[in-house]
């Protein structure tokens, strides 16, 4: 057996009657004897033990579930086993009954590979039936209540009746979107006209020197050489330049200094004092 080079080359076959040399033999995974490739297969050589890693399952009647049976027991042991711990009867019908397409006349069953859930109706169809219009979709579910824009589209839609009451779902989609749109943007266009309305009203109330905070009739500003007050700073101002004009200038020997009621800074100028006021303290001059 072999040769010179490789005297280990080849093996007999473990057949009686062949045991032929061969170099490239083969080993049972069974047995693990070394066979010829005339004798390499379970029943050319009839192993045996071949049906030891054999895995045979069984389908339940009662429940479709497959049970394995164990080639070291007897079968009717697992048999028993299985019944009297996993079989559930109630699960033959969710086990054999196939799922099929829900649309009329169509028998095409559903499996992982052809079925598509629809995303408005939420219902699974097969690859041909994978389009609204094809299975008849009723379109997208209403919108619920606390959509902001559901009563104009509500109201829209009651007020345009549909010129065909026939049509098909597809055109039904598209004029409840353009409803929503053609709703949503005169909402916009109203709360964007709403918007700069007021923001006007502001920037001339601005002008004016008229500060938000301060109602009509509300007299905020107070001078601080005399108990007069002011709804507004700019005339606060001309009271204090009118009436106290010539006492800002300092007299001979005298100097007067008005401080300011919330951060104690001392002003020879009235003027200057309400304008550190209106700047420092946000334009009042409460203390």
């Amino acid at each position: 057996m072999g040769t010179p080079e490789f005297p280990d080359l080849g093996r007999h076959c473990s057949v009686g009657d062949c045991h032929q040399i061969d170099f490239l033999p083969f080993t049972c995974d069974r047995c693990e004897y070394v066979f010829c490739l005339q004798h390499r297969s379970y029943t050319s050589h009839k192993c045996p033990v071949a049906n030891n890693k054999d895995v045979t399952v069984v389908i339940c009647p009662l429940c479709a579930k497959g049970v394995r049976l164990n080639p070291n027991e007897d079968a009717n042991i697992t048999w028993e086993a299985h019944v009297n711990t996993d079989c559930d009867p109630s699960n033959y019908q969710r086990a054999t009954k196939k799922k099929k397409c829900p649309v009329p006349r169509c028998k095409e069953a559903l499996t992982f590979s052809n079925t598509i859930r629809c995303k408005d109706c939420s219902k699974e169809h097969c690859l041909k039936h994978r389009f609204g219009p094809d299975h008849m979709c009723p379109g997208p579910r209403k919108l619920e209540p606390t959509f902001p824009f559901a009563n104009m589209l509500r109201r829209s839609q009651k007020v345009e009746p549909r010129a065909n009451s026939s049509s098909s779902s597809s055109s039904w989609w598209s004029s409840s979107l353009l409803n929503a749109a053609s709703s949503f943007r005169s909402s916009a266009e109203a709360g964007m006209q709403k918007l700069s309305i007021a923001t006007s009203e502001v920037v001339q109330k601005a002008k004016d020197g008229i500060t938000p905070s301060s109602s009509s009739g509300d007299l905020v500003e107070q001078c601080v050489q005399c108990p007069a007050r002011f709804s507004t700073v700019g005339a606060l101002i001309e009271h204090a330049e009118k009436s106290h004009g010539n006492s800002s200038q300092p007299s001979r020997g005298r100097v007067t200094i008005d401080a300011c009621p919330k951060c104690s800074k001392g002003f020879q100028d009235p003027v200057l004092l309400v304008e550190h006021v209106e700047r420092e303290h946000g334009g009042t001059s409460r203390a």
